[in-house]
């Protein structure tokens, strides 16, 4: 089979089936044209408890899948590559923050979603990267201890001067890769385009941006304005997708190193067997876990 041809027998399929294929914006232009939605990863989730289908196929990364789980418990689904991880959202664990609540017990902890659901269970409320200045504000308490990326702590934290932020060193290693040099390099080769950057880049970059915000903000950002040249400072199949849905616009890339290795691990043939039965991996979480890792998600909700 063809790339087309492929695309059709997963479209098929999938009605065929009662599945729901979400794909996160920084998956393949041809996984992006046959799911459902396609998105960041809590608005991914939000969108998949309220579709009619009993499953759901994450094409994104595992603890996007589970916060899917974690919305719709009563759904089956599946991550279509298993090996899909986040570097991020694996780099602190439950132990390592019960320990630094210990030291810190006065601070609330804000967790990024992009953290596991075993990690969600001992924080006090989720927060996404458009969500998180306004949820933060609102909160009551004024000492906040922000996980795990503290790129995004630090953007939010001069967003919300009259708290105390605590911010261990952690977050993503992708956005971490941008340099301010990179920033400037970019001005200089396109002096009529505007620089637009994801919170979780250091904050020297930010700093140099002209629109800083979530991965959908960015793109509706590109959409909207009525500049013609941007460049993009998030995962480089952003750029893409943007040149696809606004051909008169010019998007260039912040850096060449802007691409996720877990992200660009699912392929369309991983979407294939997961829907025809034959690969992908069901995610399982037991109740207690579960039950847990909601209360921080209820709060978002709540608050967001």
């Amino acid at each position: 089979m063809n790339m087309y041809e492929l695309q059709q027998e997963i479209i098929r399929l999938k009605k065929e089936k009662d599945i729901c294929i979400l794909a996160h914006s920084y998956q393949a232009r041809e996984i992006v044209e046959v799911a459902d939605f396609t998105g960041d990863s809590f608005q991914l989730s939000v969108m998949a408890e309220k579709a009619p289908n009993k499953n759901v196929i994450m094409c994104g990364v595992r603890f996007m899948a589970e916060t899917v789980k974690l919305l719709s418990p009563e759904k089956t689904v599946y991550l279509a590559n298993p090996i899909a991880g986040c570097p991020m959202a694996e780099q602190m664990d439950k132990e390592l923050i019960e320990g630094v609540k210990e030291k810190y017990p006065d601070y609330t902890v804000v967790a990024y979603i992009n953290t596991t659901t075993d990690l969600k269970t001992v924080c006090d409320v989720c927060v996404t990267s458009s969500s998180a200045v306004k949820i933060v504000k609102k909160l009551p308490q004024k000492n906040i201890l922000f996980i795990p990326d503290c790129n995004l702590g630090d953007y939010v934290s001069k967003q919300v001067p009259e708290k105390n932020f605590k911010l261990l060193s952690g977050g993503c290693p992708i956005h971490a890769r941008v340099s301010a040099r990179d920033a400037k390099k970019a001005r200089e080769m396109y002096p009529n385009a505007e620089i637009l950057v994801h919170p979780e880049c250091t904050p020297d970059v930010v700093a140099l941006a002209d629109f800083v915000g979530s991965t959908s903000a960015i793109m509706n950002y590109a959409k909207q304005s009525d500049k013609k040249e941007f460049v993009i400072g998030t995962e480089i199949s952003i750029a893409e997708h943007l040149s696809y849905e606004c051909p008169d616009k010019r998007f260039y890339t912040l850096s060449k190193n802007l691409i996720c290795p877990n992200m660009k691990s699912t392929t369309l043939v991983d979407v294939y067997n997961t829907v025809v039965g034959t690969g992908g991996e069901e995610i399982v979480l037991d109740e207690d876990t579960m039950v847990k890792a909601r209360k921080c998600i209820d709060k978002m909700i709540e608050l967001g």
